[in-house]
């Protein structure tokens, strides 16, 4: 075995999780998936490289329950279970974390794919498709943007104009949804209301 190929074969491609869950990143296994997990590590994850307001970073925990919010109020006849897919459509980021979209036009395809991979097995785990359909995926996509939106000019320091350029509309939240969605929480309550939207969806 060359130099190269014992490297290769030392390499560690897993993490390891706090349930003891060993997640190999390249092959990842529905069976090795925790919401317990998901939920600890995205209230961890900063949105916008942590450039935002406020005394506790926006996690993508919060951010994940503002798009689900966000499509609830566009489509509230859409079925429990998309809505559950709205609620995880970032949860690969609890192991890669949540790199911005000019970075991730830098890394290009190999990153993409490793993401790929991680939420079609999220989606297996908890009983979705592992490739949503186009319609679905353009609902979560639009709702993902005006979320984006709102959280670029409460909190990122955007102009309207500039995010109405790089995001599109205002999602038209109520006043009281944006100061809740909109206020950073604790990573200890983002955790625990992401936890709560899961039960809730999956019941």
């Amino acid at each position: 075995m060359t130099a190269a190929k014992r490297a290769a074969a030392d390499s560690r491609v897993w993490q390891r999780m706090l349930s003891g869950r060993r997640l190999d990143l390249i092959d990842p296994s529905p069976l090795d998936i925790e919401i317990a997990d998901i939920a600890h590590g995205l209230a961890r994850v900063a949105r916008w490289n942590g450039q935002t307001s406020g005394s506790h970073i926006f996690s993508v925990a919060q951010h994940t329950l503002l798009v689900e919010a966000v499509m609830r109020m566009h489509t509230p006849r859409i079925d429990e279970k998309l809505r559950l897919a709205a609620l995880l459509h970032d949860a690969p980021e609890y192991v890669i974390g949540d790199m911005i979209s000019p970075f991730k036009a830098v890394l290009g395809g190999e990153y993409k794919l490793v993401e790929k991979r991680l939420l079609s097995a999220i989606h297996i785990r908890f009983g979705l498709p592992a490739e949503l359909n186009a319609s679905v995926t353009a609902q979560i996509k639009n709702a993902d943007r005006g979320a984006a939106y709102l959280e670029a000019t409460m909190l990122a320091g955007f102009s309207e104009a500039e995010a109405k350029r790089l995001f599109g509309r205002d999602p038209g939240l109520p006043q009281s949804a944006r100061e809740d969605y909109l206020t950073p929480w604790s990573a200890a309550k983002a955790e625990k209301r992401f936890l709560a939207r899961f039960d809730s969806l999956q019941a």
